[in-house]
């Protein structure tokens, strides 16, 4: 479990405070799927919010360290039944081109002329 400082958490909780929730954990608890969909958005965004909707203060906490210690996340916050996760993006070159998907087939667009000022 990644470990943030008193004034990285104050400053990621600013950040958090506009974002809505990308993933939801609803009855059937922390599955596999949700896990995987916790990755996914920690990977493009960073800082993610995550809604929990159940009423058990103890499965929410618990939720809470089970993706962090599962994705090496840092909790930021747990706020009612929202809880905000951060993982840095990863820095080594290798590892991010790992985690890109396939390149699209489509061939890549031709560059777009711009139109000139007129000088006269």
């Amino acid at each position: 479990m990644l470990q943030l400082t008193s004034t990285q958490r104050r400053e990621l909780r600013a950040q958090a405070h506009n974002l809505n929730p990308v993933v939801s954990i609803a009855e059937n608890g922390l599955t596999k799927a949700v896990l995987a969909e916790i990755d996914v958005n920690l990977q493009a965004h960073e800082l993610i919010k995550i809604r929990v909707y159940g009423d058990s203060r103890e499965d929410r906490a618990a939720y809470l360290e089970q993706i962090c210690t599962e994705m090496g996340a840092a909790p930021v916050q747990q706020i009612g039944k929202l809880l905000v996760v951060y993982r840095p993006a990863p820095t080594d070159p290798a590892a991010v081109n790992a985690q890109k998907s396939p390149k699209s087939r489509r061939p890549a667009a031709a560059p777009r002329k711009t139109k000139r000022a007129f000088q006269g």
